[in-house]
């Protein structure tokens, strides 16, 4: 078993020491991979979160990157190891149980496209708090207005409460007369939410009538922390957006068994003038020929009867009529003894944890499954799992 690649040092112009031991309040530990060392700096008493440096050694420079994602908190002490050559572990030092592990991505998908969009000389890395366990892909709906995906998504939250539950959308745009920040939309300057955009925080968005409207991976990100299944009801062209982002989901379309049939729904509704339906109509016709044809989605279901269309929308989602079935636990933070040295093996993090007994320290090692992480910046990365070794029996035993 080798020692993981984590090193720690005071002085980062000498010569880098071994780094399985944590040290004290304002340590740094740094990662070398090719020419480059990347510096974690630790708390100064001043800073509020990590901070991140490069040591070029091909040019001989310190570069103060752009650092993208959610930073971590300052902590008393850390260790820090590299994943597969393109993000470091890093396990934070008396941080609660949700906020102790975190990646920061040094060669990601998600770290080559800022890179591009900053010109591509730009040093770009982003952080993801680790969280343990999966959550349920989120599903998106799509299909021309009129078509009833509406009524369906009201039938599956109002059958499975638990279970499935809307992102709170952002937008430019004032508030409205009773509506609350954080509830109906997430109301934001149009400078916050265009420089979000730009740093890929948004898996979809839209312009209407000057103000930008959209759905961010972190809204998606509250829902599955709370236990809940993300339903996304939007167009084809944010779900396409949503396909090219790094969140994985079900994707779903509903169409009408005809457009004589569309035509019919929307003038019962009585609520649109002959030239709005003729636009919806014109709409529907470019959305049916793109989600049709375009590949985009996993699953097309007819609205031909509501009932039999829910019917299938529940076995697409494996629900197979288990009325109120339990949601998925919540996300949970890891509880972490006072770590002190940390190797490597086979995608499987050894963390070895301080005691003052002797006869104690053998039970005091925790495993840490890093074989299936999913998301990343700059959302959460999920997948990770946590076991407590008894090494006298050499069983592992999770912890639950």
């Amino acid at each position: 078993m080798g020692e993981a690649p984590a090193f720690c040092y005071e002085n980062p112009l000498k010569e880098f020491a071994n780094g399985n031991t944590l040290k004290s309040k304002s340590a740094e530990t740094a990662i070398v991979t090719g020419s480059k060392k990347y510096v974690i700096e630790g708390s100064d008493g001043k800073s509020t979160s990590l901070g991140v440096r490069i040591y070029d050694e091909s040019t001989a420079q310190w570069v103060h990157p752009v650092v993208l994602g959610t930073k971590p908190r300052a902590c008393k002490g850390h260790l820090a190891v590299l994943l597969n050559e393109d993000r470091i572990l890093i396990i934070k030092k008396g941080a609660s149980p949700d906020d102790c592990l975190w990646f920061l991505e040094l060669d990601t998908q998600y770290v080559r496209d800022q890179k591009t969009m900053h010109g591509g000389n730009t040093e770009v890395v982003a952080w993801s708090k680790g969280v343990r366990g999966d959550a349920e892909m989120p599903i998106v709906i799509s299909g021309p207005s009129g078509v009833g995906k509406g009524t369906l998504i009201n039938k599956l939250m109002k059958e499975y409460p638990s279970m499935f539950g809307f992102s709170v959308s952002h937008t430019t745009r004032a508030p409205r007369v009773k509506e609350e920040d954080g509830v109906h939309y997430h109301f934001t300057e149009k400078s916050v939410m265009e420089k979000e955009i730009k740093d890929g925080k948004f898996l979809e968005y839209a312009s209407v009538h000057g103000n930008l409207y959209g759905t961010s991976i972190e809204a998606v990100e509250v829902v599955a922390d709370e236990g809940k299944r993300c339903i996304l009801d939007i167009d084809v062209q944010g779900a396409r957006s949503v396909r090219q982002s790094p969140v994985e989901a079900i994707f779903i379309f509903i169409r009408p068994p005809s457009m004589e049939e569309l035509e019919r729904r929307l003038r019962a509704r009585g609520t649109e003038t002959e030239a709005q339906i003729s636009k919806r109509l014109r709409n529907a016709e470019a959305e049916l020929e793109q989600g049709i044809s375009s590949g985009l989605f996993d699953h097309i279901l007819y609205n031909d009867e509501l009932e039999d269309c829910y019917q299938r929308l529940k076995e697409v989602l494996g629900l197979d009529g288990n009325v109120g079935a339990a949601p998925n636990p919540v996300s949970r933070g890891f509880d972490l003894p006072v770590v002190h040295s940390a190797s490597e093996l086979d995608n499987q993090i050894i963390i070895d944890c301080g005691t003052q007994e002797l006869e104690k320290a053998s039970k005091n090692r925790i495993v840490l499954d890093v074989s299936r992480l999913r998301g990343g910046a700059p959302g959460h990365t999920r997948g990770l799992d946590l076991y407590a070794v008894n090494s006298f029996s050499d069983e592992l035993k999770e912890v639950r």
